[in-house]
């Protein structure tokens, strides 16, 4: 459990991709055995698709998980607009984009 914490801190993606190769079949029952899902997720929406997994084992969604699947999004939100914003600071690149 600690290895994987600290995995999170560094890098969500490598965090989802060592817990497939841990328990894959927590994520199979989670996204009801597609694979599609979870690549995107951990490419597109990594903290979200961690945190489904965490909170929805069974792939059916109930009153708290919402709201925790919620926060996860919130955060894939903030470090997408956290990278546009340091955009800004690098010398020389276009501010019209």
């Amino acid at each position: 459990m600690c290895l994987f914490i600290i995995l999170m801190l560094f890098s969500a993606r490598l965090a989802g991709l060592f817990w497939w190769a841990v328990n894959p079949d927590r994520w199979e029952r989670a996204f009801n055995d597609s694979i599609v899902w979870p690549i995107l997720g951990i490419i597109f929406l990594p903290f979200t698709t961690l945190m489904w997994v965490a909170v929805v084992p069974t792939g059916n969604p109930s009153g708290l998980d919402l709201v925790w699947v919620g926060f996860a999004v919130l955060i894939d939100i903030m470090n997408y607009a956290g990278g546009a914003a340091k955009r800004q600071a690098v010398p020389g690149y276009p501010s019209g984009y």
